[in-house]
């Protein structure tokens, strides 16, 4: 934060020098270049307000991110691609790297899984706000009734941790499977014949990766998100003996209903847990995704 903040001032005095520089030579050629650091620096400036509104310990972490439909079929399967590309949208626009590192077709459309890893200063304090269900409700594409439906789909968000994070895994307890990968298109993984997906026995809890060039960092890959969901099942245990120790009633997570997209009867993208709503259904479905983040990181702050 101290750096941004060094960086920011350092930024700001050239600009200013930049403009004294225009005044006393009366260059109105300098206009548009001291017009667009403005801008970035009000970028800039945004984006150091955001940081102070994280205060979890892996805030600043890249994020790998999950996405699963809910019941409905071909539906739900539609709307889990809707949020994937969203995402990537997003992720873009914030100047983000994404690895996608598995897209699961669904039968008929859609997908029926995808993981990425998004990597970035704070990926996982933004993405997080976008744990849990999201909501769609639409005229469907591929009802020949032309009638309303209601399609559900999850996002589950953890913090890519580094390897020296100490979460002992016996290779005994693994069980990896090899596979020619399959995706819902062109644009979402290389066709590979050496996918990998490995599976914590004890646990059930796998990961899959099928976009890398040969099995070997296929494997390696799918170790590091399988040890990231690793440790996040043991944060979870943590925490929820804790809440159990102090008699707290555990609220689900998983499955609360986050935001809501409608499409029909009206048009209108509504976050229940800050109420902020937006009309611009399509724009959000671009990615333009900062307003409800931030909202929910203010509220989250008590701000």
């Amino acid at each position: 934060m101290v750096k941004s903040w060094e960086t920011l001032q350092k930024n700001l005095e050239d600009l200013q020098e930049l403009n004294q520089l225009s005044l006393l030579e009366e260059d109105a050629s300098l206009e548009k270049e001291i017009q667009s650091g403005v801008a970035a620096l009000a970028r800039q400036l945004d984006r150091i307000e955001e940081e102070s509104l994280f205060s979890g310990e892996y805030d600043y972490a890249d994020a790998i991110v999950s996405i699963h439909p809910g019941a409905g079929g071909l539906e739900s399967q539609d709307w889990a691609e809707m949020l994937l590309r969203m995402y990537l949208r997003w992720a873009d626009s914030r100047g983000f790297a994404v690895d996608l590192n598995e897209v699961q077709a669904g039968e008929g459309g859609g997908i029926k899984s995808a993981t990425l890893t998004v990597r970035g200063r704070g990926a996982f304090g933004l993405l997080n706000a976008e744990k849990g269900v999201h909501r769609l409700v639409r005229i469907s594409p591929y009802d020949q009734a032309r009638r309303r439906h209601t399609s559900f789909a999850s996002v589950d968000v953890i913090p890519l941790t580094e390897e020296e994070i100490s979460i002992e895994i016996d290779p005994k307890d693994l069980r990896i499977d090899t596979y020619r990968s399959s995706g819902a298109g062109g644009q979402h993984v290389n066709v590979t014949d050496s996918a990998v997906r490995i599976t914590h026995i004890p646990t059930g809890i796998t990961a899959s990766c099928q976009n890398e060039r040969s099995q070997m960092q296929n494997r390696e890959t799918a170790m590091h998100i399988l040890r990231a969901r690793l440790l996040e099942r043991a944060r979870q245990e943590q925490e929820a003996e804790m809440r159990k120790l102090r008699s707290e009633h555990m609220e689900i997570g998983f499955g609360s209903q986050i935001r809501s997209y409608v499409l029909h009867p009206y048009r209108m993208v509504k976050d229940h847990r800050t109420n902020l709503e937006d009309g611009n259904v399509d724009a959000v479905l671009d990615g333009e995704l900062d307003e409800f983040i931030d909202a929910y990181l203010r509220s989250r702050a008590g701000r």
